[in-house]
This record gives C-alpha cells, sequence and structure tokens, in this order.
C-alpha cells in the first residue's frame, strides 16, 4: 500500500460506527488481503489513532479479518490506554475539585475535555498528553500557585522559563500519570483576539460539576490545535487524531456553522474540514465551503500524497521557514517585552538549558 492509500484506509476506518458507505469501502478492501497490516499500525501509532482505529473495527466486527496476533496486540494497546485514561480522569477530576475550592472555575480542553464530557464511546479510543484547562488571565497565576502548593512541579526546571503566550510550562506531580498545562489563551496571538477565554467562556457547558467547551467550539479548538498552534495550515495536512475528533463532534454540531462566524481563523479552518472530509472517506456531517483557498488546499494535498519526495521537500521548505520567522518573532518583541528581552539575554549568555 502507498502512503495514500494507508492513510485513506485508516481515514475510512474510523468513520465505520457512523457511516455505512465507508464500513462497505473498508470490508470489501480487508476482504481483499490487499492491506498491509504494518503500514497500517505504523501509520496509526503515528497519528495517534491506533486505539481509535481498534475500537471502530471491533464495533464493526471487523477483527475476525484480521491476524490473530495482531488483534491479541491491538486490544492490548487499548486496553492499557483505557486504564491511563481512566487514571487522567480522575487526575482531572482532582484538580478540578482543587481549583472550584479556591475559587476558579477551570475550563478543560481538547482530549481530556473531550474524555470528561462523553464524547467518545469508549475512552479507551483517545490518546491523552496532558490534561489541559484554560482560566481568565486574572485567575491564571493563582491557579499556578495552587498547583504548585499541592504537589505540581514545573517538568524543566530552568532557571529562565520562555515566556509562553498560551500556558504556562508543564506541571507534573510525583505519582500522577498526566502532566498539567494551566491556559490563559487558547492560541497564537495571531489569532488570539477571535478565540480567546472571553469567547468560550460565554457558552460553556456544565457536566458532573466540571465545566468544558461548547460542541461548537469544542470542534474549533480541535482544528486550532494543529492548524494554527502546531502550524498544519503551512504543510497542508492533518493529524488524524484531530480530525476524528472534530468527525465526532461534527455529529453534535454543523462544523460550518461552528467557524463561520470567524473572520482571520475561517480559511485556515475551513481548509481543514475540507481536507478532513476528503482523507475521512467523504463524510457528510463534515460541512465547509468550497472556496479558492479550500481547493487550492485539495490540490496540493492530493499531490503531496501522491508523492513521497514533494511531501519531503515541503516539509523542509515550511520547517525552514517556521524556525527562522519564530526567532525572528523572538528579537522583535523582545524590544518591547521584558520578560522576553530577559529570557533572550539569559539564552544568549548561558545557552540552552535542559
Amino acid at each position: 500500500m502507498t502512503y495514500k492509500e494507508t492513510l485513506l484506509f485508516v481515514g475510512k476506518c474510523l468513520t465505520i460506527t457512523h457511516e455505512e458507505h465507508n464500513r462497505k469501502i473498508v470490508e470489501l478492501e480487508i476482504k481483499s488481503g490487499n492491506v498491509n497490516w504494518d503500514t497500517i499500525v505504523k501509520l496509526s501509532t503515528t497519528h495517534y489513532v491506533f486505539t481509535a482505529l481498534y475500537c471502530n473495527l471491533k464495533r464493526a466486527n471487523f477483527l475476525r479479518y484480521l491476524p490473530e496476533e495482531l488483534v491479541n496486540y491491538m486490544k492490548r494497546i487499548t486496553d492499557l490506554n483505557r486504564e491511563r485514561n481512566l487514571q487522567i480522569i480522575e487526575q482531572a477530576k482532582e484538580v478540578n475539585e482543587l481549583l472550584l475550592a479556591n475559587n476558579i472555575t477551570p475550563i478543560f480542553l481538547k482530549g481530556t475535555g473531550n474524555l470528561l464530557e462523553g464524547l467518545y464511546e469508549d475512552i479507551a479510543e483517545r490518546m491523552v498528553g496532558d490534561i489541559d484547562f484554560i482560566v481568565s488571565e486574572l485567575e491564571f497565576k493563582n491557579a499556578i500557585k495552587i498547583a504548585s502548593d499541592f504537589g505540581f512541579d514545573k517538568v524543566h526546571n530552568t532557571t529562565f522559563t520562555f515566556p509562553s503566550f498560551i500556558h504556562y510550562p508543564r506541571l507534573k506531580k510525583q505519582g500522577k500519570i498526566a502532566g498539567v498545562e494551566i491556559h490563559k489563551e487558547l492560541l497564537k496571538e495571531k489569532y488570539s483576539k477571535e478565540f480567546n477565554y472571553l469567547f468560550v467562556k460565554k457558552d460553556t457547558l456544565l457536566k458532573n460539576n466540571i465545566t468544558f467547551l461548547s460542541f461548537e467550539n469544542q470542534l474549533s479548538l480541535s482544528i486550532i490545535a494543529y492548524q494554527i498552534n502546531d502550524d498544519g495550515q503551512y504543510i497542508n495536512t492533518i493529524a488524524l487524531r484531530n480530525s476524528y475528533d472534530v468527525f465526532l463532534l461534527s455529529k453534535k454540531v454543523n462544523s460550518f456553522k461552528a467557524i463561520e462566524q470567524f473572520n482571520t481563523l475561517f480559511h485556515p479552518l475551513n481548509n481543514y474540514i475540507a481536507l478532513s472530509n476528503k482523507i475521512l472517506g467523504q463524510v457528510s456531517s463534515l460541512k465547509y465551503k468550497l472556496t479558492k483557498k479550500s481547493s487550492k488546499a485539495l490540490i496540493l494535498n492530493n499531490k503531496l500524497l501522491e508523492s513521497a519526495s514533494f511531501r519531503k521537500k515541503n516539509q523542509k521548505k515550511w520547517s525552514r521557514y517556521l524556525f527562522i520567522k519564530a526567532r525572528l518573532k523572538i528579537i522583535f518583541k523582545s524590544i518591547y517585552d521584558k520578560q522576553t528581552r530577559a529570557w533572550l539575554l539569559n539564552r544568549l549568555i548561558n545557552g540552552r538549558q535542559n
């Protein structure tokens, strides 16, 4: 199987619980014997959807077509991830109770927020890294102090921490399975006026005394996390883990209505839904507007999927551009921002700290 064939196959597999036409296509493909399961495992692992792939194949009763050794391996990894997520949920509840007791209401984000909200039929589907939540800018420093007093320490204990615009450096408590990231913003400074704490706070949802984003904002943030914060809009690809979240959320809300309210963010988000719709197998709930930009993104993405050399060249070009852009931004910001200037001077004098 080529890279393109593998990606499109995994994409369709992620929808077979809900999309009958993709269910039929996937079953025929598996029965044909043309599926290279080694490449499927590699790609789905890289995109953090290995357990979601297993859960969907199991619900469709397709595991009977797979090699027994592979099924046993998939089951083992999924069981381990389910146990990890149970611990993450309990840890998030503990953090929530701690902050509520100190008159701070955290809004849980991304994977952890989705787990707490109940987005997945099986919590093992989602591979989660950290527990992310956002608080108001006025509560930000106090939330950090409360977490620190409770035993959370910076993972990288450097003297000078880079002054991140979005969140405080990752915190971890001994004996706890997940790190914690305390946010005061949701995305990069350029776009922060359109999607921020005040924007998402007005229509948050409450379940079991835990606060998380509205379904519309969950959908938008699932795209933003990769397309904006991880610079996916430049590379013109998708992350299947994010696209799977967007797909599930599109079953709850109209995906186009969720993004049409934005100005600067609209085209990057619209392009991402277009690409996701293509790679997940033409899903009717993934609604977007076919614009000149989304058409261009689809054409370019197809070229990227078909040529490994072009993918490598494109990745190298944008990596170089983004590296230079980030460094120039730090230098420029250091002119007017005291914290950035102090960090830069320390870096120049003492070098990189581990």
